[in-house]
């Protein structure tokens, strides 16, 4: 084996793979789950810069009433994701609709119940923010069963592009893109790089993108 690379379905930091007998010279790189490690190599996905290209959109589709609706807490994709929104906001001199993020579960149904609390709390909201396609498609399942025009009384965007999710949405959603695909090229050219001796240890960032559908 030439060399291994590590990954996982959460963006969540993760031990390395350190005192595993066999492969203490084997080149080793983390896609998509960073290691916990500094001196290891990781890729991983800009949720930073994700959440700026969400708000950025909304914001400049005139929206300032903006809630976010996201997974739970206990997992870094959730936390930064909100974080980082927040912070946006703030530079914008502007604070979310509720005044709080809302934790909750990476699920539709999650979505309707969270669009429900959120209008019951601020009914002026004019743009829902999702950590996720799926908490994206029940946020829009539950505005169209209120009767709300989405998006011309209230913009929806998700986040991962799933196309089961984002396509299949009515209306189709507006969704950030992690680009994986970019993150598994770059883990592969990195172990490449490893496997001739010639290792970039840290932190590898691959930049997210907007797509722009009806939701918005």
């Amino acid at each position: 084996m030439d060399g291994i690379i590590v990954t996982g379905r959460r963006t969540d930091a993760r031990a390395p793979l350190t005192g595993v007998t066999g492969l203490e010279s084997t080149p080793v790189v983390y896609a998509l789950s960073p290691s916990t490690d500094p001196a290891d190599t990781s890729v991983v996905s800009d949720d930073r810069g994700g959440a700026r290209l969400a708000m950025e959109h909304l914001l400049a589709t005139g929206r300032t009433r903006i809630a976010h609706v996201t997974g739970p807490e206990h997992h870094a994709a959730a936390r930064d994701r909100a974080r980082h929104a927040v912070e946006h906001l703030e530079a914008a001199e502007l604070g979310l609709s509720t005044g709080r993020v809302h934790f909750g579960e990476w699920s539709e149904a999650w979505g309707r119940r969270a669009a429900d609390a959120v209008l019951r709390t601020a009914p002026d909201t004019d743009a829902f923010f999702c950590g996720n396609d799926q908490i994206a498609r029940g946020v829009a399942d539950a505005l169209r069963e209120r009767g709300a025009d989405v998006p011309g009384e209230i913009a929806v965007v998700g986040y991962d592009n799933w196309d089961t999710m984002a396509l299949a949405s009515r209306p189709p959603l507006t969704t950030i893109d992690m680009n994986l695909a970019e993150i598994g090229r770059v883990a592969a050219l990195r172990l490449l790089e490893a496997i001739d001796a010639d290792a970039t240890p840290g932190m590898h960032t691959v930049p997210c993108r907007l797509v722009v559908r009806e939701s918005t």
